[in-house]
């Protein structure tokens, strides 16, 4: 089974948020999928988390190690596409390449963001429950 996979998803695996234990359980044997961008996005997570002292920069490099031994299949979105969704629901790009990958792929989509659920779920794309 193939999974649409976001940001918020990797971030709490790989610091080791809480709920972590159950993601790795629910993408267990599953192949991720995410749009390209999402590797972006976890640069700018951990740089947020920096910026606020939440983490350290040892610990925000270890955080991008873990990450890169996740298998996740980085795909190719239409950007045309996706900001006719971003129009459509009020979103930010980085949301709408997600809900954008789900469609053209075909594919569930797994993410911690309630906003992005919501969206997705407006667009007929199936949401695994966290």
């Amino acid at each position: 089974m193939n999974v649409v996979v976001d940001a918020s998803v990797l971030i709490a695996v790989i610091v080791g948020e809480p709920g972590r234990e159950r993601l790795i359980e629910l993408t267990e044997g599953v192949d991720l999928v995410a749009p390209y961008s999402v590797h972006w996005e976890i640069g700018n997570a951990l740089a947020a988390m920096l910026k606020r002292n939440r983490i350290t920069l040892e610990q925000a490099l270890r955080a991008i190690q873990i990450c890169e031994q996740i298998p996740v299949r980085y795909v190719t979105v239409e950007i045309e596409e996706a900001l006719k969704i971003a129009q459509e629901l009020r979103l930010y790009a980085y949301d709408a390449y997600l809900i954008r990958c789900a469609e053209k792929y075909r594919l569930p989509l797994l993410t911690l963001d309630k906003g992005l659920v919501a969206a997705a779920q407006q667009r007929g794309v199936e949401v695994i429950n966290v």
